[in-house]
């Protein structure tokens, strides 16, 4: 690890580097508490507040300086070095991107089964929910496109990780369960261009969300269930 990367803030080093890689179905790795619970209320005390649901781009929500300095664990350049070294990759190319969900409706469309857009190159989600207490709405590592296919599943609870590289296999998903589920999704992209495009959808479509009969056409639209999809 390079000396002239700042050290984290909130990120637990330690847990990152220990978490196991799986190969199957997919190469993954999970962290149990990426953030250590010590430093929960502190940072969901200047997290961002997401009225509706669906996902939002980072540059579209106001948050407080604690849940920057978070933010700027995952954009410092010892944790892109830490996933590297893990997956055996070289991300210095890639780009960032930072979307976050603040609830889920419940409806059937949520949390559908999906691989990640064939633009992005791996995908690290950090459940940021103060609790989870339903069996349903847990995240999914999928063997295939059904939501019933799992691997795996943990609570979006705060500070637990799922990093994962993204290719055809990569499923995953949750099913239907309403509540405040907060998490965050920090991506790698191939191009700028794709980067700039992910936050131009988001802010649409969080501009169609604040406006309510808009908000429901939202809501019942169907996902796209190609990889260039999302």
């Amino acid at each position: 690890m390079s000396e002239l990367d700042p050290p984290f803030r909130f990120l637990d080093e330690a847990a990152l580097t220990a978490a196991v890689l799986n190969r199957d179905p997919y190469d993954y790795a999970f962290v149990d508490q990426a953030i250590p619970l010590d430093h929960k209320e502190t940072v969901l005390a200047d997290a961002p507040v997401i009225p509706h649901r669906g996902t939002y781009g980072i540059p579209n929500l106001r948050y407080g300086a604690q849940f920057d300095a978070l933010l700027k664990d995952l954009l410092n350049p010892r944790f892109r070095r830490i996933v590297e070294r893990k997956f055996g990759m070289d991300l210095s190319a890639a780009h960032p991107t930072l979307v976050m969900m603040g609830n889920t409706s419940g409806h059937y469309n949520e949390g559908y089964a999906h691989p990640d857009s064939k633009h992005k190159l791996f995908t690290v989600i950090l459940g940021l929910s103060r609790e989870w207490p339903y069996e349903r709405g847990r995240l999914r590592v999928l063997r295939s496109n059904s939501r019933d296919d799992m691997a795996f599943e943990f609570p979006p609870e705060f500070g637990k990780m799922l990093m994962f590289r993204v290719s055809d296999k990569s499923y995953h998903g949750f099913l239907p369960q309403k509540g405040p589920r907060m998490s965050l999704q920090f991506c790698w992209v191939d191009t700028r261009a794709y980067a700039r495009k992910t936050y131009m959808r988001h802010a649409v479509s969080a501009f169609a969300k604040s406006v309510p009969g808009l908000r429901q056409l939202v809501g019942m639209a169907p996902r796209k269930m190609s990889r260039g999809g999302r």
